[in-house]
Formats: structure tokens, C-alpha cells, sequence
């Protein structure tokens, strides 16, 4: 197998097949288009590659973020538009050159932050969450504004810490891909044809997180070992 990609375990090859027959149960059953698929392939494949600290996750990310940004534009989600735009294009390129730069033997060196940078992370997310939802319930148009201001502060604080290498990004990603869906669900039940589609992608995301967690923190205690 390509050195590139790595060795795939059967949990994430299982993991694959899995939300990839999702998105086109989904994509055939709503009649979705073939963009909103390759939205949701290069999605799944971005996370899983992060999961197992590829270079290859910012190649699939950087195709992933701006057609997901087209999505978020046209169901009224502008925190989103200019999460996606304005900060995950340049972190794609960013976030690939550190992490060619940081690997010992072909792989990702995975950090731990300590307790004082925990708590520090807590307070910015939610004072961050809380001073642009208020931002953005000014905006017209604007559909669930705290939600999506949740969103957009927890995705931010999450790919600095993918890109600074600290598993702890993997928690946060838990709780970023619950608010989510949940943005999604309601987005769906107001009549967007992409929400289930949006929903299942985001819900793959959740388990990968999760899975992604698991597998940075082993990284992280080799590196401290």
C-alpha cells in the first residue's frame, strides 16, 4: 500500500464503507446532487485521514471546505460561509506544511496540552460563542445564530489545535459535531434539501472524532513515553 496513505485497520476501512454507503443511500433516496455527495466524501475522508495524523486530510479538506461553504451560503448559515472561507482556506495550507514539518519516522508527533491551557480553551469558547451570536442574530437572513456561532468559535479553536498537534482538539470536536447536527436537524425540519445529507456527514464526523481521540491519545503517550 502506498506509504502516503498508511496502514488502514479493518475499523476504519469498515468505518469507510460504511458512511460512504450512507451518502449514496442518501444522495439517491433525496435526490441530492452529485455536489452535495462530493461534499460529504471529501469530508469523511479529510477526518478519517486526520484521525491518523495524513498529510492527506488538508488535500481532501481544502475541496471539502469551500463546497461546504457553498451549502452554508445558500441555506442562510453566514457564520459558517466565513468560517469555511475566510479561516479553514488559509489553515488547510498552514495546518499541511507544520505537520510535514513535525513527524518523527514517517509519523505525526501528537502533543497534550496541560491544565492551564485547558481551561484557558474553555473560557475562550464559550465567551466566543456567546459575543458572536450575538453578532450574528443582527444579521438578516441569519437562521440559528447561537448555534452557529457555537459552531464557528468551536471549529476555530479546534483546527488551531489540530494544527499546534494536541489531541485535545478531538474533544472538542465531540462537542462541536453534536451542535452540528443539531444545526442541521433544524435547518432540515425548516425544508433544507441538504440537511439529511448534512446530518449523516456530520454524524460520521461524531464517530470519527471519537475514534480520532482514541488514536491521538495513544500517539500522545508514545511521544511522552
Amino acid at each position: 500500500m502506498n506509504k502516503s496513505w498508511g496502514y488502514w485497520n479493518l475499523f476504519e476501512i469498515a468505518w469507510l464503507v460504511l458512511f460512504t454507503s450512507i451518502a449514496v443511500g442518501f444522495t439517491v433516496i433525496s435526490n441530492d446532487s452529485l455536489f452535495g455527495f462530493t461534499v460529504f466524501i471529501t469530508g469523511v475522508l479529510c477526518v478519517v485521514l486526520a484521525a491518523k495524523g495524513n498529510l492527506m486530510s488538508y488535500v481532501f479538506g481544502m475541496y471539502n471546505t469551500v463546497g461546504y461553504a457553498y451549502l452554508a451560503y445558500v441555506n442562510g448559515l453566514f457564520g459558517e460561509v466565513m468560517l469555511n472561507l475566510l479561516f479553514f482556506v488559509p489553515m488547510n495550507v498552514v495546518g499541511f506544511y507544520m505537520w510535514r514539518n513535525n513527524r518523527q519516522g514517517g509519523k505525526l508527533s501528537m502533543r497534550q496540552m496541560e491544565l492551564k491551557g485547558l481551561l484557558l480553551t474553555g473560557v475562550v469558547c464559550v465567551l466566543g460563542s456567546l459575543l458572536l451570536g450575538i453578532g450574528l442574530s443582527f444579521i438578516p437572513g441569519q437562521n440559528s445564530p447561537y448555534i452557529d456561532a457555537t459552531t464557528t468559535v468551536l471549529s476555530i479553536v479546534a483546527t488551531l489545535l489540530m494544527v499546534k498537534r494536541f489531541k485535545e482538539q478531538w474533544l472538542i470536536y465531540i462537542v462541536l459535531n453534536m451542535f452540528t447536527v443539531l444545526l442541521w436537524v433544524i435547518r432540515m425540519m425548516e425544508g433544507s434539501g441538504e440537511g439529511s445529507l448534512m446530518i449523516a456527514m456530520w454524524s460520521a464526523y461524531l464517530v470519527n472524532a471519537v475514534y480520532g481521540y482514541y488514536n491521538w491519545n495513544k500517539g500522545a503517550k508514545e511521544v511522552l513515553a
